[in-house]
């Protein structure tokens, strides 16, 4: 999944909450994302999770299985704890059996089954973030999205979060939240990113991450035959091109769309390549692991930070 160039504002000539977003986001990885209240992390999650839409850029390959928990819950709907994660789930295209199984199981994950005939209007704040919780993982979705989703739950159900967050990344899934906990999955994260300014800045990871462990493989790309930048013999492309830096995968293959002019930074990688192949190229980079640091149409002098 790629976001390149994306920005959203809320009014033609309004100000922009964030501006000039690039972005990628590989299957199989945990992705955090920081920053002081206002400076546009929830607008973020609502565009990478489909709920908002961009103002100007665009956001492709983004899973057909998205799930999101949002800041606040809608707890007045008229229906019961189960009878909302049923409904949802067969929304979602599970059939009945399977919905009603999967709401039971996930009230039960999160110390809820005593609540699931209970309406929604009558639950407790940490219940209602359980069944909000509960609602984002019943159909097994392939992007999770979480906004301040720990917030509300006690620790029991936040360790259980916390494993089901480990069980999504270990089946393919995409995942992204932000937490006011430091600590929450410390480690553990592929990427970890701030916005400000309404920039998206990327920042070091606390620790090593499993899967970025899994994504390194063979270890740093050897710089002096990368694998990239052997120009493709059928589509050669054509007209602007952009340029792209990113960082931490494992050898590309030896033809890449787009004909790039790659040159090597360390472990880091800039290429340059035709726009018109640039979502290709950078599907390539993320199979292969790789963090999408910046995207920048070559005509600009200035990076698109990511």
């Amino acid at each position: 999944m790629i976001l390149e160039g994306v920005g959203r504002r809320y009014a033609p000539r309004g100000p922009w909450v964030l501006r000039e977003v690039g972005l990628g986001l590989p299957a199989g990885t945990l992705t955090r994302v920081n920053g002081t209240n206002g400076t546009g992390k929830s607008t973020l999650l609502r565009l990478i999770a489909g709920i908002d839409a961009p103002s100007e850029g665009r956001i492709t390959a983004r899973p057909a299985r998205t799930a999101y928990v949002p800041e606040r819950f809608p707890a007045a709907l008229p229906l019961t704890a189960s009878g909302y994660l049923v409904h949802l789930a067969r929304i979602q295209g599970l059939d009945g059996r399977t919905a009603r199984s999967r709401a039971g199981e996930w009230l039960d994950r999160f110390g809820a089954a005593a609540y699931g005939n209970t309406p929604l209007a009558a639950l407790s704040k940490g219940t209602s973030q359980k069944v909000a919780v509960a609602q984002a993982l019943l159909a097994e979705p392939d992007l999770l999205v979480l906004d301040e989703a720990w917030t509300g739950l006690d620790t029991t159900a936040r360790t259980e979060l916390d494993r089901a967050v480990r069980e999504r990344v270990a089946a393919g899934a995409r995942v992204v939240f932000v937490d006011h906990d430091p600590g929450r999955l410390e480690g553990e994260a592929d990427a970890e990113y701030a916005v400000s300014d309404g920039r998206l800045h990327r920042t070091e990871p606390a620790g090593p991450a499993p899967s970025r462990a899994v994504h390194a493989g063979a270890g740093t790309p050897d710089p002096v035959h990368p694998g990239a930048g052997t120009p493709d013999p059928v589509h050669p492309g054509a007209g602007p091109r952009t340029r792209i830096t990113a960082s931490g995968g494992t050898r590309l293959p030896e033809v890449l769309p787009g004909a790039p002019d790659c040159a090597w930074h360390g472990d880091r990688l800039v290429a340059t390549v035709y726009a018109d192949h640039s979502d290709a190229f950078l599907r390539a980079l993320l199979d292969a692991g790789w963090h999408i640091e910046h995207l920048t149409p070559e005509a600009t002098t200035e990076g698109t930070r990511a």
